[in-house]
């Protein structure tokens, strides 16, 4: 049982928040009010949830020797020897096949997109997490596949859904925003006598950092500023006052940056939406008005 409750450990299910990016294909598409499109969308998250989980498993099976010299990392089940190797094989080879099944019946197309965000983070795991800013834009297009998977797992039911390439545009710089936050967090708390614990940490310096954190911050403001006012936009949502949401997204990613250079609490950028009150309000609050204002 605790070899069990190691590996549903493994799955890091704290970080499935991650995977509510899939609904945002049913909230934009306005059909919320469609049930159907409702439950295929939570179908597909739970899907991309397990996904998810046999990634992280998978990584942590590759980097259990870099993660035994990480502060935190050393905690988790493979790393600190709670997880044997071979039942995180197994175990994860049948999630994994129950995955590639749920997306299957789900249709062709979402198993598409299950499939190639397995082997895109396959690919990350092995070459692009080595690399200093590919192991970030690595991590900028696992959210994009996210994004697309919300939209292809409702087209059996609604042929006509589809995504603003803006939107996508803004998933994938705030997840650069989130991704070089998180390495600064690992270059400053890092020791050097703890050993290398990130290869492509070698090729960052605060300084740089700095700059990307800044520079993907303006970067996703200005796409979703130009998403709330492209002709596009307001010609499917019948409205220009989309743009009264952009200071809810400021405002978030404003209190995130706080948290970050003032409270050192970029390194897990998941339990920040988990357990900071301010930045669960403003997330809320940006939800509720961009809903009143485009409609279900």
């Amino acid at each position: 049982m605790k070899t069990l409750l190691a590996f549903l450990e493994n799955l890091r299910p704290r970080q499935w928040t991650k995977n509510l990016l899939l609904f945002a294909g049913v909230i934009f598409a306005r059909k919320l009010g469609d049930e159907a499109c409702v439950v295929r969308a939570a179908l597909g998250a739970v899907v991309f949830c397990f996904a998810s989980g046999i990634v992280y498993v998978y990584n942590d099976y590759v980097d259990r020797e870099l993660d035994r010299r990480h502060p935190h990392k050393r905690t988790r089940p493979i790393a600190s020897g709670r997880l044997p190797l071979d039942f995180a094989a197994k175990a994860g080879l049948v999630v994994l096949v129950l995955v590639l099944g749920a997306g299957w019946l789900l249709g062709p197309v979402f198993l598409g997109a299950v499939s190639f965000f397995l082997l895109w983070n396959w690919s990350y795991t092995n070459f692009f997490k080595k690399l200093p800013v590919l192991d970030v834009l690595g991590i900028g297009m696992s959210f994009v596949i996210r994004a697309t998977a919300g939209v292809f797992v409702l087209l059996p039911v609604c042929p006509e859904v589809g995504i603003s390439s803006w939107l996508l545009l803004c998933t994938f710089f705030l997840s650069l925003f989130l991704g070089f936050c998180k390495r600064r967090d690992e270059l400053l708390k890092i020791k050097p006598e703890q050993g290398e614990t990130r290869p492509a940490l070698r090729g960052y310096t605060e300084p740089v950092l700095n700059a990307m954190i800044g520079l993907s911050f303006g970067l996703t403001t200005m796409m979703y500023a130009l998403y709330t006012v492209w002709p596009d936009t307001v010609s499917h949502f019948g409205t220009r006052d989309l743009i009264y949401t952009l200071p809810f997204v400021l405002a978030g990613m404003g209190r995130y940056l706080y948290l970050v250079f003032l409270e050192d609490k970029g390194g897990r950028p998941h339990e920040i939406l988990l357990t900071d009150m301010l930045l669960q309000i403003i997330v809320v609050s940006w939800i509720t008005v961009a809903i009143m204002i485009i409609g279900i």
